[in-house]
């Protein structure tokens, strides 16, 4: 009498592989893919892809810890605003910078070109007439900028804000960080917003 094993040996064709019992185990006799094949494979994909995460890992964790806090120190401690004047709230901007309150202790120092400044203060009145010559020079600004509404006119149009010819809020032209309040408000409120917008940039990411 033979046993199953037996006839399943006598069964099978010559020169064919040898069936599996149920339950067996599969047993490899030879790698799938030449070693040689696995190591060249690594060598041309594997190693370069790796490489390129630390290295954007160390990039991603260097510019995190160590360069933009530098970059948002320098900026915030040298802030260039735009020389100009709107209405009244010009005059408390100048003064801020005389010897009584002394703005450029904090590294605040107007410049008359607005391809050197990084720092917009909208101190007045912003007339729809005005308005396009107000976007230009915000363009012309170079990044990162910010912007600062000084006083009640440039914060929501002040008392003029039911006027046809007024621009009811300098946001519907621009970007604006800080609101300042007051009509005027006094250099003191000025240096306020601009500390205020220190600490902004200080929690600067991108």
């Amino acid at each position: 009498m033979t046993t199953p094993a037996a006839q399943t040996s006598a069964a099978k064709p010559a020169g064919a592989e040898p069936y599996r019992l149920e339950g067996e185990l599969p047993m490899a006799t030879q790698a799938a893919v030449p070693f040689i094949e696995i190591e060249t494979l690594r060598a041309r994909e594997f190693i370069p892809a790796a490489r390129e995460a630390l290295s954007s890992l160390i990039a991603e964790q260097g510019q995190a810890k160590v360069i933009r806090p530098v970059f948002n120190w320098a900026g915030r401690n040298s802030l260039f605003p735009l020389h100009w004047g709107l209405a009244c709230c010009a005059i408390e901007f100048a003064a801020a910078f005389g010897a009584r309150w002394d703005a450029e202790r904090f590294g605040v120092v107007p410049r008359s070109s607005p391809r050197q400044c990084d720092l917009m203060i909208v101190n007045g009145t912003v007339t729809w007439k005005v308005a396009h010559k107000l976007i230009t020079l915000y363009e012309q600004m170079p990044e990162p900028k910010w912007v600062i509404a000084m006083g009640n006119c440039a914060t929501g149009g002040g008392p003029f804000r039911t006027a046809y010819s007024v621009v009811p809020g300098v946001d519907k032209l621009v970007p604006v960080d800080v609101y300042i309040a007051g009509c005027p408000p006094r250099p003191e409120a000025m240096l306020d917003g601009i500390l205020k917008l220190e600490e902004l940039i200080r929690e600067r990411k991108e």
